[in-house]
């Protein structure tokens, strides 16, 4: 029996033996290292060591998290120019209004219930964004009823006090993206791993879970990532139908 640690990069799936994992932290700030390898996101401090860290996404040759982040903040704020525009509609023409007023429910709400940063900066950028997305939300709310006995007041409450805070929600959503190296960092998990006396710290996605597998389970592995030079692995294994890469070892560029 192996007891595998797996993690996600992106939609795919890797696994490593537990016994060469220390420990998995929650990723943070790091310092630069000038004219290293492009798999190295820089260094930090390891009970009292000075360790290396390796940015997974890198060694796999996918693109960085900051990219996908751009995208989703591009898609959040898409979503919300609609909801307003909805909103909008819903006084001003009576048209039904089909997105939510719970802040917690729409994709940006749900976001941010989960997220958290070690950086002072966008945590207060954070805050402030919470605070005038429920806001919005809420306001919101308050307009559809209010248009039900005064639509008058309602389309003044919609194009006075909640573009305002629109605006303000927008505005702390761009600053936020204005941080993204910081945001990813923030919400990536660091990997502590030994290989055979050589320790290195691994950033990656997702941690998922603990599976405990035979080898028998294994099937021969069949991923371009063999070919990698600071990744060979050790075979594939099918659970529930997902496919996860199992790593054999992980090597760090000099």
């Amino acid at each position: 029996m192996t007891d595998l640690i797996v993690f996600s990069v992106g939609d795919n799936k890797y696994a490593m033996n537990i016994e060469n994992v220390q420990r998995i932290i929650q990723s943070e700030a790091l310092t630069n290292i000038p004219n290293a390898h492009k798999f190295i996101d820089g260094m930090m401090s390891y009970e009292e060591k000075v360790i290396k860290v390796l940015n997974f996404r890198n060694v796999i040759n996918m693109q960085s998290y900051n990219v996908e982040l751009e995208k989703l903040f591009e898609k959040l704020i898409n979503a919300h120019e609609l909801w307003i525009e909805e909103l909008r509609r819903a006084v001003e023409d009576g048209v039904s209004f089909t997105k939510t007023t719970d802040p917690h429910l729409c994709e940006l709400g749900q976001w941010l219930d989960v997220f958290n940063s070690y950086d002072d900066d966008v945590s207060a950028i954070l805050k402030d964004l919470m605070e005038h997305h429920k806001l919005l939300h809420v306001t919101g709310e308050e307009a559809l009823s209010l248009y039900e006995h005064n639509p008058e007041a309602a389309k003044k409450l919609v194009s006075t006090e909640i573009y305002d805070i629109y605006n303000h929600t927008m505005g702390d959503l761009k600053l936020f993206i204005s941080k993204l190296c910081l945001v990813a960092n923030s919400l990536q998990k660091l990997i502590i791993y030994d290989n055979n006396g050589a320790l290195f710290a691994i950033k990656v996605d997702t941690i998922e879970d603990i599976a405990h597998i035979q080898e028998s389970e294994f099937k021969n592995a069949t991923s371009e990532d063999e070919d990698n030079e600071f990744l060979e692995l050790d075979g594939v294994l099918d659970m529930n139908g997902v496919l996860i890469n199992v790593i054999k070892t992980v090597k760090l560029p000099k």
